[in-house]
């Protein structure tokens, strides 16, 4: 059995207002998606790293690749035109490509670049033990619930309120199965892994505990974000 990074990299980022692709911004002298695939690069029990690619960056992204060092780097999947469907394309990439049904494929948003490693020696541990690992955090904060996103009446219990993350780790047949239940379900537009999980009902999905250091990048006030942490000391 092995361990694939399957990194999510099909987004176009149109919500940062800028020229390139998000994952594709350079911090530190790097492009974010090279910050991400070096968490995988450096953990000993990562076999290999796929990345589905939006259309037209594969090239730079082997490119960058190769100037950084990534070797683990193996196969490059076509984005899609959802998350969902990027997934899709990369799990039945790696099919195709050979790899087995037991193997465990940790699925990673490319613009998480502060996964600690020890997150994903965790996903890998608890996917091994019970076939699924969904990273998150407690919710903290007071939670509202509104219909239009200006006013409110009703709040919702915080306590049993999950904050996922990625990885987000499965047996390779288990993902692929997932996925066709929830084409036979019409499920076309989950958000997540573990939100497709949900809809088709009936899987246990156990918790890793993530970090608030491993934020996701979406708006440029997570990117001020990100370049303070990347100057704090990482989690190990």
């Amino acid at each position: 059995m092995s361990n694939y990074a399957l990194i999510i990299a099909g987004g176009s980022g149109n919500r940062m207002g800028q020229d390139i692709p998000k994952q594709f911004m350079y911090l530190d002298n790097r492009p974010i998606i090279i910050h991400t695939m070096a968490a995988f690069q450096q953990h000993p029990d990562i076999n290999g790293i796929a990345v589905v690619c939006l259309e037209g960056w594969e090239t730079i992204l082997q490119s960058y690749a190769n100037q950084f060092n990534i070797t683990k780097l193996k196969w490059i999947f076509p984005g899609g035109s959802s998350g969902q469907e990027s997934i899709h394309n990369g799990i039945y990439g790696l099919q195709g490509a050979g790899c087995k049904g037991d193997d465990l494929v940790l699925i990673h948003d490319a613009v998480r670049p502060l996964l600690s490693q020890s997150i994903i020696s965790t996903n890998i541990a608890i996917c091994k033990k019970y076939g699924y690992a969904i990273t998150g955090i407690q919710c903290r904060e007071a939670i509202l619930k509104s219909e239009n996103g200006f006013s409110t009446t009703e709040s919702i219990p915080r306590d049993q309120l999950i904050r996922t993350q990625t990885p987000q780790t499965f047996r390779l047949e288990n993902i692929i199965k997932a996925h066709e239940i929830a084409k036979e379900k019409g499920i076309i537009n989950s958000v997540a892994s573990c939100t497709l999980l949900a809809e088709i009902g009936g899987i246990e999905m156990h918790i890793v505990p993530g970090s608030e250091k491993n934020i996701k990048i979406t708006t440029l006030e997570d990117l001020d974000i990100l370049k303070a942490l990347m100057h704090t000391e990482k989690d190990t």
